[in-house]
């Protein structure tokens, strides 16, 4: 595994080839790649290359959460979007689940997924990319909604073995492991060709797993509050060999200017990989 940056996750709006200088600059192995860039493959492999720099994930571009117009027009761009992600070398995609549902009840909800994710990791089996799903663990997200939906680490797999088209794992959030009370042990049920796509972040302190807010999070190490040593060895433990890229939502970080904030969020997550011995 490898520690990579997405750069809009810390509020970074530079050049492809600016971020990447500045991510390899801090210490990162890998960058997040833009499928739609106008800049082409070429040039986007070229900028890997001269910064030492491996893919990350990229963004699945299909929104299958709502209209069925929307859904397919969307898929009928992803075959373009996936060769040019392949030429790139780009061959692990991700998305998230809502973990809920104000309309469908939970198996109606269930088979919307697995109908439509099955034709985008259909499209995107056949240039040869993996899709990670994130189940989304904390509970202040699910209340006051009529129906709850996937937010676990067995649920997800439960859906992707359910799609079943051979190229599906999870894309797997420190934080949704924390808020879904993951152990070690369930990491211990993974293996590499499970695991898609790998984000990393701690919690806010003073608030346990099922009072924890999504979009209130902290930098990897910042309070200590989750496990990332544990949740570290545990994916070198099954072999992880993705990317693994900070995620915090954090205010101060887009506060600081991108050179400093793509320095912080690198000795943040460079510290606990350094202390967790992977």
């Amino acid at each position: 595994m490898y520690p990579a940056l997405t750069a809009g996750a810390i509020g970074v709006r530079l050049p492809f080839g600016e971020c990447a200088r500045l991510a390899a600059q801090a210490g990162f192995k890998g960058i997040a790649v833009n499928v739609a860039s106008e800049e082409g493959p070429e040039a986007v492999r070229r900028v890997l290359e001269v910064n030492k720099l491996r893919p990350a994930a990229w963004g699945l571009p299909v929104e299958f959460r709502g209209e069925e117009q929307k859904f397919r027009v969307d898929l009928a761009n992803l075959p373009g979007f996936a060769k040019v992600a392949k030429q790139m070398g780009a061959d692990r995609c991700s998305t998230w689940i809502l973990p809920f549902s104000d309309s469908l009840p939970f198996e109606e909800h269930f088979e919307l997924h697995r109908t439509r994710l099955r034709q985008c990791a259909e499209v995107l089996a056949e240039h040869g990319i993996w899709l990670g799903l994130e189940f989304v663990g904390p509970k202040t997200l699910r209340d006051g909604h009529a129906h709850e939906f996937i937010h676990t680490q067995e649920g997800m797999l439960e859906l992707c073995e359910a799609i079943g088209t051979g190229n599906l794992g999870l894309l797997f959030d420190s934080f949704h492991w924390y808020t879904s009370h993951g152990t070690r042990d369930d990491i211990r049920k993974l293996s590499d060709a499970l695991v898609v796509d790998v984000h990393i972040n701690d919690a806010a302190e003073g608030r346990g797993p099922d009072e924890q807010i999504d979009n209130d999070r902290r930098l990897p190490g910042e309070s200590g509050v989750i496990d990332l040593m544990g949740f570290l060895r545990g994916l070198k433990e099954i072999g992880y060999t993705g990317p693994v890229t900070p995620e915090p939502f954090s205010s101060r970080i887009r506060q600081l200017s991108s050179e400093e904030a793509i320095r912080v969020t690198a000795e943040s997550l460079l510290g606990v990989w350094a202390q967790a011995g992977v």
